[in-house]
């Protein structure tokens, strides 16, 4: 994933990267379900990172399906979720 492309371009990045996407994630435990729904899937998009976090609320939960990076063709990101049903 992202983080040894950020651990490249400075030590400890990499760690920021992973940090802040599980904050993103945990953010979902008050958030989940307000955010826009692209391809069938509800998607937050990260704060301080060109990701985006991919998930469906079942059963009053939020599960996160993908964490995709938003610089990939939008035709690809939609096949790869397509996948997931």
């Amino acid at each position: 994933m992202g983080e040894f492309f950020y651990d490249r371009q400075e030590p400890g990045v990499g760690d920021y990267f992973y940090d802040s996407l599980f904050a993103e994630i945990d953010s979902l435990l008050l958030y989940a379900g307000i955010h826009p729904i692209r391809f069938d899937f509800h998607r937050l998009l990260a704060g301080r990172f060109p990701y985006a976090i991919y998930y469906r609320v079942i059963a009053g939960e939020a599960v996160v399906f993908r964490v995709l990076d938003c610089r990939q063709d939008p035709r690809w990101i939609r096949e790869i979720l397509a996948e997931q049903g």
